[in-house]
């Protein structure tokens, strides 16, 4: 079946079935593999992609969902790795293995757009569907804090 994804501010039309997770269009038809693949149950995370602004795990998103919609990987977030998170996340040397990274990035994104100046415990409350097995938890809210300061310059 042939659906159109605007992705990135890209039109792409696939040839996939209407149920087939948007992780998997997005890694393996596409080509984007920043979007990283983690536990295929939506607990952990890595997945993460905007739809329409939100945060979502795309590897529970069927791709006939992001159709219409606008969808956002870590390869759209910015050019250059501009983006005030982007910045925050290496000047606070936030990422060790970096896995987790794009999805950690891509839900703290979503957060400052919608709270651009959230409390511990605001940030706590979003991160948590995000796991890092490196344990950079501080850093992350940390750099959080460092992004809604860039964020407003």
């Amino acid at each position: 079946m042939a659906l159109t994804l605007n992705v990135n501010n890209t039109s792409y039309t696939v040839d996939v079935e209407a149920d087939t997770p948007l992780l998997w269009v997005l890694r393996d038809t596409i080509g984007l593999t920043g979007t990283k693949f983690g536990c295929g149950i939506a607990r952990c995370g890595a997945c993460t992609v905007h739809i329409d602004g939100q945060a979502q795990k795309s590897c529970n998103t069927k791709v006939s969902a992001a159709v219409g919609a606008k969808v956002t990987t870590i390869e759209g977030l910015s050019n250059n790795s501009t983006h005030p998170v982007q910045v925050a996340w290496s000047e606070m040397g936030v990422p060790q293995c970096g896995y987790c990274q794009s999805g950690q990035i891509m839900t703290a994104a979503a957060l400052l757009s919608k709270r651009p100046r959230p409390t511990d415990t605001e940030i706590d409350e979003v991160m948590v569907e995000n796991i890092c097995r490196c344990g950079t938890y501080l850093r992350i809210r940390q750099a959080i804090h460092r992004a809604a300061e860039i964020g407003t310059r």
